[in-house]
């Protein structure tokens, strides 16, 4: 029986009870009402930023559109404003616009 508890390490057996002890005492602290309090605010300030972020990603999206419409409508006047024709050699040109 001696020879048993000279195999157990009394500091392994310590640092063993002491993180029990601040596992029990952290489980309190985080279900307390306090604690309830704070993740609250900590979720509707998050749920803040996401409305806000929400709303600069909806006006980048519509400015692209956009951009992306005008850049096609600029590439359809172009084709149709281009002409070849050739002038007297048999070189063909593109006709400018300007």
């Amino acid at each position: 029986m001696i020879d048993i508890l000279k195999k157990i390490d009394a500091k392994k057996t310590g640092i063993f009870a002491a993180g029990v002890l601040f596992g029990t005492a952290g489980i309190k602290i985080l279900s307390s009402k306090d604690a309830k309090k704070v993740y609250t605010h900590c979720t509707a300030a998050v749920l803040r930023a996401k409305e806000c972020v929400m709303k600069t990603v909806t006006n980048i999206q519509e400015n692209a559109e956009d951009i992306y419409a005008e850049a096609t409508q600029i590439n359809e006047e172009r084709a149709t404003g281009e002409k070849e024709f050739e002038d007297e050699s048999g070189h063909k040109e593109m006709a400018d616009r300007e």
